[in-house]
Parts: C-alpha cells; sequence; structure tokens
C-alpha cells in the first residue's frame, strides 16, 4: 500500500526566493545543484546529428553506449571485468533512485537504509514501494529485513567521501543480510580536499572493494554534473548482472528507454575526458571563492571534501540561517530537507556563475 507522500520540499522557499531576488544586485541562487555552464560542443554536436531517430530505442541502449559505459568505468573509476551484460543506461538517476525499491520487489515490512544526510528521493523511493526508510551511516545497526542500502559517495548534501575499508565493511552487512547495495556516485570526479585532490574517489564496484563478485552490487553515476547534461536525463547503473537483467525487464515492461538521440549524447560524453576536467576546475575556482566567505561569515563548513556543495552551519536552526542569507539576497538549501538529524545545517552549491559566487562571497565576507 502506498505510504502518504510528503509535499515537495522546496516548495516552502519561495518566500524566501522572492525575499532574495529584492536585493540590489539580485539573488545568487545558490540552493540547487543545476548546472549554470554550457553543455560542450562535443555533445550538443552527437545529440543534433541523432536526431533521425524514427525506430523505437533499445531499453538496455546500443552496444555502442554500453560499451562506453564500461570503457569508462575502467578508464575513470578503476572498476575492471564488467561486460555489457552489467550495464543498463536510465533516464537521468533521479528516477532510478525512486523506483528502485519497486523494481527490486521491496514491499512493506521491508527495510531500505539510506545515509543519515540524504538527498531526499532515497526514502521517497522506500514510501512508494510500501517500505520503511531508515537513516543510519553505521552497518552494525542495519536490520534484519533490511532488502535494500543506499551509499552515496560523494555524499549529497554533505560531500562526504567513503573510502575502501568503509565501502568493503558496508558490502559485507550487506551480504550477511541478504541486502542489495546500491552506490549513488553522481558525484564521484568532483573531488576537492586531500586525498580525493590527487587520488581517485572510490567506486563500491572497485576491485579492492568487491575483487570480482558483483553479487548483490550496484553503483550509479549520472552525466547531469560532470557534463552539464542535467536537462539531458542521461544516467546509467551498473554492477551485479542478474539484478541488471531483473531491472532490464520491468523497465522494458514499463516503455522505460532513453532516447535514442539522447544514446548517442551519452556516448559523446563518456568518450571526452576533457571537458570533464575542464569542469572540474570552473568547479574548484568557485570553491576556493565561497569557501572562504562562508566562514568568514561564521558558518562552520563540515565534510564537503568533494561534491557540489558546502555543508555549513552557524549552530543556529537552519531556517533561521536560511531567514539571515535570503536578507543577503542568498538562497541555500535548509538541512530539514535532506533527514531530521541536521536540523542546523544549510546547503550552499557552487552551481552559480562565477560572477554570482563572487558577488556572494562580497555579501558574505562583509556580513
Amino acid at each position: 500500500m502506498l505510504k502518504p507522500l510528503p509535499d515537495y520540499p522546496w516548495e516552502s522557499m519561495a518566500p524566501f526566493a522572492e525575499r532574495a531576488r529584492r536585493h540590489a544586485d539580485g539573488i545568487v541562487d545558490l540552493s540547487i545543484g543545476s548546472p549554470v555552464d554550457p553543455t560542450p560542443a562535443v555533445i550538443r554536436d552527437a545529440l543534433s546529428a541523432a536526431t533521425d531517430a524514427h525506430a523505437y530505442p533499445l531499453t538496455v541502449g546500443t552496444p555502442v553506449l554500453r560499451q562506453a559505459i564500461v570503457d569508462w568505468f575502467e578508464r575513470r573509476r578503476g572498476v575492471t571485468g564488467l561486460t555489457e551484460r552489467n550495464v543498463l543506461p536510465t533516464i537521468g538517476s533521479k528516477e532510478l533512485v525512486a523506483l528502485l525499491p519497486f523494481m527490486l520487489g521491496v514491499s512493506e515490512g521491508d527495510v531500505v537504509v539510506h545515509p543519515r544526510a540524504a538527498y531526499p528521493t532515497y526514502a521517497i523511493g522506500a514510501a512508494l514501494a510500501g517500505a520503511e526508510a531508515l537513516a543510519s551511516d553505521d552497518p552494525a545497526e542495519w536490520p534484519e529485513g533490511t532488502k535494500l542500502i543506499w551509499l552515496n559517495s560523494p555524499g549529497n548534501p554533505d560531500g562526504r567521501v567513503l573510502t575502501v575499508d568503509a565501502l568493503q565493511v558496508a558490502v559485507a552487512r550487506a551480504r550477511e543480510l541478504g541486502a542489495v547495495i546500491v552506490s549513488d556516485e553522481c558525484y564521484a570526479e568532483l573531488g576537492w580536499d586531500a586525498p580525493w585532490s590527487e587520488e581517485r574517489i572510490s567506486s563500491i564496484l572497485d576491485p579492492r572493494v568487491i575483487g570480482q563478485n558483483r553479487r548483490g552490487t550496484l553503483a550509479i553515476y549520472s552525466l547531469s554534473k560532470q557534463s552539464n547534461m542535467a536537462g539531458y536525463r542521461a544516467a546509467f547503473v551498473a554492477g551485479c548482472g542478474d539484478i541488471v537483467a531483473q531491472l532490464t525487464t520491468v523497465r522494458k515492461h514499463a516503455g522505460l528507454m532513453v532516447p535514442a538521440p539522447l544514446q548517442e549524447a551519452m556516448v559523446a560524453a563518456l568518450g571526452d575526458d576533457e571537458h570533464v576536467d575542464h569542469q572540474r576546475e570552473l568547479y574548484r575556482a568557485r570553491r576556493a571563492v565561497l569557501l572562504p566567505a562562508v566562514q568568514a561569515a561564521g558558518f562552520r563548513v563540515d565534510a564537503s571534501e568533494a561534491g557540489l556543495y558546502l555543508w555549513a552551519t552557524e549552530g543556529r536552526d537552519a531556517w533561521e540561517s536560511i531567514d539571515r542569507l535570503a536578507d543577503l539576497g542568498i538562497l541555500a538549501g535548509p538541512g530539514h530537507f535532506y533527514g531530521d538529524i541536521y536540523p542546523e545545517h544549510v546547503r550552499f552549491s557552487l552551481t552559480a556563475t562565477d560572477e554570482r559566487i563572487a558577488a556572494a562571497a562580497r555579501r558574505l565576507s562583509a556580513r
């Protein structure tokens, strides 16, 4: 039975956004992680060249796309041994996160575990399947009856990165429980603080974590962040071939297919590393401007060693911070949107233009 869903939380931000827009120099919207930079030409050209898409696309994706995903995992994530059987394109990552419990047969009485500071769609997916959601970062707390475990590294909203050792412990506990474990890794190309400024952020599918035993293990990735393709809705899942086959069957029946032109755009994005490196440096520069300004304004920044956000607190309820920021013409995201555990944190996004990031920094530093 479908549990009642909460109201969409971002609608409650409307009065703060309206006040921030009245600032003499305009609003600086750091609330949503939506890219502002252009989609690279190599991707747009591939999309344009593929618009004669008269036939239905394959749910599993073209062989070229599946091989591009396999190659990308090995080249960029250090994941070896995948084949086309182990990968599946999806219509963005949010629909997969929301629908995965249902597609896996999770139901009433089952438990879905997600991080303590969490992207809210993990809990929404549990509710859609009639299951219970549990916020926990400690594998020892994960109870019998757990059917699905979500990890998020680097995390949204907190930018926390899980080490190889932490991933190993999580996978071992999931297998004890007979649960599927899924790592949402959409920010993995965006590492900032040591060691992630130099080292590759580990995937749950890394051989150092699971060897070549992918049983019950999946990784999700999105091209929205690394390639400015949020409007394309381009993502994919990889890992256990049996689970990928199960998801494929459900998606075939439901008609969930990535449009053919977008599949060609994904191939282009996955095959071009230069634009990813360029985008990372843009975000690195913006972070270098915003981080000290946030700290100068009296916020403590926690974790945030990777990803697109600064997870910060000034030791007061997040709504008070959001109110004070709105007076500066700045919009951020309240920690209340990411669970009940961090009511004094706010999330600042790096997804604003250089000019707007600089404006926010000036206002915060002068506060």
